[in-house]
């Protein structure tokens, strides 16, 4: 499994964001469609952004109970993404159900992974709002062994802690991460953050970087100096 940074293209409508991947005309960079993209344009933008040879991490988070969440399942596997996501606080059955909904006639499936604990939650945050006063490395930990029992192929995590997960639920079960930003960046909403060199050393098997890129002056020098920083 080899390392790659995924371009969060969160955009509101299907023109801005075929415009910014014209921009790419070498390399084809690995794209996240989260909500705001595909809640404006629908799956379409899907099939438009994989006909241009992109790899997609469609990043709409499912949490509901189990048997919603394999019927939507059901549906997004027809997409031909090659990564999606869940809450991993809807609980092991719920993922498991999402398993049975991803899964094609043959076999075969996009890769599924599980939101942890959001980037933009503290360990403040976390106890005050949501009432967990466990540790916040703890719970993530636990998030992540209960999507590895439930038969998931990774989780989205902090990159902070991408090597921890590593060693509790083994090398093959993979790190997505966000919040990542270069070190002269800077990194707005976010939490626990760290820089692409950092991510690699740590750990991290997908980085998933936005606004360092979309929003740099110079898109494709951002994304080479991730792939450069991340990658080498």
């Amino acid at each position: 499994m080899g390392k790659d940074v995924i371009v969060a293209c969160d955009f509101d409508s299907k023109e801005k964001a075929l415009a910014f991947l014209d921009k790419f005309t070498e390399r084809k960079p690995f794209v996240k469609i989260g909500m705001e993209l595909f809640y404006a344009e629908g799956p379409d933008i899907v099939r438009e952004i994989k006909k241009r040879g992109h790899k997609i991490f469609l990043d709409l988070k499912l949490h509901d109970i189990p048997n919603t969440v394999k019927k939507a399942m059901s549906v997004l596997k027809e997409l031909d993404v090659d990564m999606t996501n869940l809450h991993a606080a809807g609980t092991n059955r719920m993922m498991a159900a999402a398993i049975e909904g991803l899964t094609r006639a043959d076999g075969t499936r996009p890769m599924l992974i599980a939101v942890t604990q959001l980037t933009s939650t503290d360990q403040e945050s976390m106890e005050k709002d949501l009432l967990i006063k466990e540790p916040i490395d703890r719970v993530v930990m636990h998030y992540a062994q209960n999507a590895k029992v439930s038969g998931l192929d990774g989780v989205v995590c902090s990159p902070l802690e991408a090597g921890k997960v590593h060693e509790l639920c083994g090398i093959g079960f993979i790190t997505v991460t966000p919040g990542v930003r270069f070190a002269d960046g800077d990194i707005g909403d976010q939490k626990r953050v760290t820089t692409p060199a950092r991510a690699k050393e740590i750990g991290s098997d997908y980085i998933v970087v936005g606004r360092p890129i979309t929003a740099a002056d110079d898109p494709i020098a951002a994304y080479n100096r991730c792939i450069e920083e991340f990658i080498g």
